[in-house]
């Protein structure tokens, strides 16, 4: 075989490695926070800061779920960089470390 070929191959091998790791990560529930919640209301609004009257800057429906940092503050719990969503309204996933 020539280099060529080789380093195609093993460009793909890797890609099918690296998927295959991501695939058992999700699959186990697994998140990169440790800390992971459902929604229990009918619908969650994401706001811009931890203050009830700030920005709505999404929306999550009940049952949806989704990575979150661990802790709360002031009644809110943050799930991204100014993205805060209402800590009463969501659940831990069993197993999360939140």
């Amino acid at each position: 075989m020539s280099k060529k070929t080789l380093l195609i191959l093993g460009a793909l091998i890797l890609v099918v490695i690296v998927y295959a790791m991501n695939t058992e990560k999700q699959a186990s529930g697994a998140s990169a926070t440790g800390c992971k919640v459902t929604v229990t209301a009918d619908v969650l609004n994401a706001r811009e800061a931890a203050d009830g009257h700030a920005k709505i800057v999404g929306k999550y429906l009940r049952d949806a779920q989704f990575d979150a940092m661990p802790g709360v503050q002031n009644g809110f719990r943050k799930v991204a960089d100014a993205k805060w969503v209402a800590a009463e309204f969501t659940q831990p996933v069993a197993g999360s470390a939140c």
